[in-house]
């Protein structure tokens, strides 16, 4: 029988909700921060060994029921052709953004085989978590991409943006450069997920960080045919798909035309409103503020509970975060969610 967090991703019955954390190893965990004394970001994504174990210690100190490769979204900009590194305070800078049709042109999508490792982590995470665990339940393993608009934004504007102008410029201004690269991007994000899947990965998430910049049109007109794409090229390998944006709410009805399986949802919408709006057929993720599980426990577990009975019992909803969680975060607040939510009863 499959775990109950891949049963929630399908619609299935579950004894209780299922329950895990968007970046849930990270620098609010001290026993994360001590691997980032030795290791930079990428040697941790890039060293199997180490990714799975941060992946590992913060599944079992959370108590929840997925764990999610410590992986990131930029990796397979390397194999195309396009270096970055994280600078402290800056966070990811790509050096030579992407700019003409002639750099897109030259993007390498036949080198795939060199993100490898992060499948490596994956086998090293899936036998850790081979056995049932004490209520008899097996921990979901995810893997997980970035979306085509996401990592191309990245690649444009070489870094985090507030307004998206060079990606947007792109977008409007060249739009056989812009097909081409989103072609590119899907091209190699097949493989990058097979390769998770055939790892261990029961589920890929989709994540499509900056997607709520877009209006409902221009997502419908440049985004939406080639994530539609990659979302059932994934399926197609046998795994369902969670698909994630943040401040997305006015494009989830079109997000759901993917087939994703989950739509992730931020803290913007409630639960209840995004299931009118999408109807019974897709499951839904979320959607605790992340900065919530700063606030003192009786109004924390308020929240909690209050997103928990917006879901009204219906089948797929996987409780999570709207967002990542951030640097400073109580861990024990956290641990109290996940336990929170093990314990209630609708």
């Amino acid at each position: 029988m499959s775990s109950r967090f891949v049963r929630a991703c399908l619609r299935q019955s579950v004894d209780r909700t299922p329950v895990w954390f968007l970046r849930q190893a990270g620098r609010y965990m001290p026993e994360y921060m001590a691997v980032r004394k030795h290791h930079s970001l990428l040697e941790i994504c890039r060293t199997p060994e180490i990714a799975a174990e941060v992946t590992i210690t913060a599944a079992e100190r959370l108590g929840v029921d997925a764990a999610i490769i410590f992986a990131d979204l930029l990796l397979p900009l390397t194999p195309m052709g396009l270096d970055f590194e994280f600078v402290n305070g800056e966070g990811p800078v790509v050096h030579t953004p992407i700019r003409s049709a002639d750099q897109i042109a030259a993007l390498r999508t036949d080198r795939a085989e060199e993100l490898q490792y992060v499948a490596r982590a994956i086998e090293k995470v899936s036998a850790h978590f081979a056995a049932p665990r004490p209520d008899g339940d097996e921990l979901g393993i995810i893997g997980f991409i970035g979306a085509p608009f996401t990592l191309a934004s990245y690649m444009i504007e070489g870094g985090g943006s507030r307004n998206y102008i060079e990606a947007k410029k792109l977008m409007y201004g060249d739009r056989a450069a812009w097909n081409l690269l989103m072609d590119k991007l899907v091209t190699i994000l097949i493989p990058y997920a097979k390769q998770q899947v055939e790892a261990g990965a029961d589920v890929i998430q989709i994540f499509d960080s900056w997607a709520g910049a877009l209006s409902v049109s221009d997502y419908r007109e440049y985004v939406l045919p080639a994530t539609t794409r990659l979302v059932q090229a994934v399926q197609a390998m046998g795994v369902p798909v969670i698909y994630f944006g943040v401040d997305s709410a006015s494009l989830l009805p079109h997000m759901k035309q993917t087939g994703a399986d989950v739509l992730g949802l931020d803290w913007r919408i409630p639960v209840d409103e995004a299931r009118t709006l999408l109807g019974s057929n897709v499951a839904v993720q979320g959607n605790l503020d992340p900065i919530t599980l700063f606030a003192p426990q009786d109004v924390l577990k308020q929240r909690t509970e209050e997103i928990l009975r917006s879901n009204a019992g219906q089948p797929g909803h996987i409780f999570n975060l709207g967002h990542g969680i951030v640097p400073g975060t109580p861990v024990e607040n956290v641990i109290a969610v996940a336990e929170w939510v093990k314990q209630f009863q609708i």
